[in-house]
């Protein structure tokens, strides 16, 4: 499932995570982005959404 996760990073400003759903537990969340999988605790998400597939690159 591809969402994205909005939440508070170490600067206390807001960062968006958009990829693939990894892991969903307790202690929050693993999004699989183009530039690595993105660990977001818990107690940092602000909302989060399943968006819809990504689009094909153009050729």
């Amino acid at each position: 499932m591809r969402v994205v996760v909005r939440y508070r990073n170490d600067e206390g400003s807001f960062s968006d995570a958009v990829g693939e759903l990894v892991r969903v537990d307790d202690d929050g969340v693993e999004v699989a982005t183009k530039r690595g999988p993105v660990s977001v605790s818990a107690a940092a998400i602000a909302i989060g959404k399943r968006v819809p597939p990504a689009v094909p690159p153009r050729r």
